[in-house]
């Protein structure tokens, strides 16, 4: 790591830890993560190279491992009870990934809790399959009330000014 780059780190009180620091060259295709993200650049659909940043595959399914956990544990519990555990966890990881180029993990994840909560609910009255004519979506979010701001913000994380 560069000497310049060094001091000012140190004026900020900031260790580098050198095994776990590299210098990335993101033009050749490179990649690297930072803070739960994949940074990278990509070539957009104007033909112009751009970063593009999306959730890290491994926290997406650090995400479904625990949900896959709470509706296991609560299999016998009522929809109603697996919706009040898991909307505090989808909207804080949500909120954590809402910048970016998310949407595409987004869609992934809420199709995944969509399918677990008519199994769920499937399971309950013993029928098989999905239910995907019985618990339509508007039917999951509005009368069950299961998270639904599934949205990427384009302006950037509000941070307070320091001092």
């Amino acid at each position: 790591m560069g000497e310049k780059l060094r001091l000012q780190f140190a004026k900020l009180q900031v260790e580098i830890n050198d095994e776990k620091s590299r210098t990335v060259d993101l033009e050749r295709g490179e990649c690297f993560g930072f803070l739960g993200f994949e940074f990278r650049y990509f070539r957009g659909l104007s033909g112009a190279m751009r970063p593009h940043y999306t959730p890290k595959l491994k926290k997406r399914t650090a995400l479904v491992r625990a949900l896959k956990e709470v509706f296991r544990r609560h299999r016998s519990q009522p929809v109603e009870r697996v919706i009040n555990l898991i909307n505090p966890m989808l909207r804080g990881w949500v909120n954590y990934f809402a910048v970016g180029h998310s949407s595409e993990c987004f869609s992934f994840i809420k199709d995944w809790v969509e399918k677990k909560v008519r199994r769920h609910l499937a399971h309950a009255q013993k029928r098989k399959g999905f239910g995907w004519e019985r618990w339509n979506r508007r039917w999951l979010y509005d009368t069950l009330g299961l998270f639904n701001a599934y949205r990427v913000r384009r302006d950037g994380p509000k941070v307070a000014p320091a001092g």
